[in-house]
């Protein structure tokens, strides 16, 4: 074999060569276009509560219903009592309202492990309440009817009885901007949360027996919760939570008038709507 027929091989052997090494580089490039999973998508967001104001904004002067409430001195008030976002420490399902008399704290569960906290005073030795309830009734700027057992302790309060047409909503009003009525089954338990001119009584034990709040935290919780939203009043908060029996106490209003539209027909009230 001559030279030239030599080199002619060499070449022609050379340019088979890198073409099945394309060839084999096409066919493994083509499989992980077809067999590959194609782009992984993310998970979907954990749902992330949006942030609060300020405190200077929660808490400023605001009018609302032809009146006026005064600007909140947040600064003089313990910060735990203040308004905010925090991880749910219920393991409740969102929209339950948790009062925790120890903390006196409401927690309102949201999705995603997170909790609106607000301050709260509560019911001073001797009229607390316990126990799971329903927001069956909700009022702005509600009247307020001093039971009779309450006007026997403070005759003063006579003037303000249901036989003589109960105190008009107002800054006065010891039911604050707003009240939302607890119901047991059907019957009115008479404990309210609500609102209250007196912000120094947050984070204490003064009040007739309710869960009273700061007017400015009442009328955010206020447009935060839907009807029949469930209620769990508990010294046990952070444990598993279960039923506490009721303690006799003596409310601080009369009842919801009669032929008021309360939010509907209520079911049985039990542990599964919790």
């Amino acid at each position: 074999m001559s030279i030239t027929e030599i080199e002619s091989y060499r070449l022609s052997r050379r340019g088979f060569l890198n073409a099945a090494a394309l060839g084999a580089a096409s066919i493994a490039v083509s499989a992980c276009a077809t067999t590959g999973l194609g782009p992984v998508e993310p998970p979907p967001p954990t749902y992330v509560e949006p942030p609060l104001p300020d405190y200077a904004t929660m808490y400023a002067a605001v009018s609302d219903g032809g009146f006026d409430l005064p600007a909140i001195p947040f600064e003089k008030i313990d910060p735990q009592y203040l308004r905010q976002i925090v991880p749910d420490p219920t393991g409740q399902k969102p929209g339950t309202l948790i009062v925790d008399t120890t903390g006196h704290h409401l927690y309102l569960v949201r999705p995603g492990g997170q909790a609106i906290r607000y301050g709260v005073g509560l019911g001073r030795a001797g009229f607390e309440w316990s126990g799971d309830a329903v927001v069956q009734w909700k009022q702005k700027w509600p009247k307020w009817t001093p039971p009779d057992e309450m006007i026997a302790r403070q005759p003063e309060l006579k003037p303000y009885s249901a036989d003589n047409g109960g105190m008009p909503g107002g800054l006065k009003n010891p039911l604050g901007a707003r009240a939302l009525y607890l119901f047991q089954g059907n019957v009115d338990t008479l404990y309210r949360l609500h609102g209250s001119p007196e912000w120094k009584s947050i984070g204490k034990s003064v009040s007739s027996g309710c869960v009273r709040f700061m007017n400015q935290d009442i009328i955010d919780l206020y447009d935060r919760v839907p009807s029949k939203s469930p209620v769990i009043v508990t010294a046990d908060i952070g444990q598993a939570m279960v039923a506490t029996a009721n303690r006799k106490a003596i409310p601080i209003d009369a009842g919801v008038p009669e032929g008021s539209v309360l939010l509907g027909p209520l079911k049985e009230v039990t542990n599964s709507i919790f």
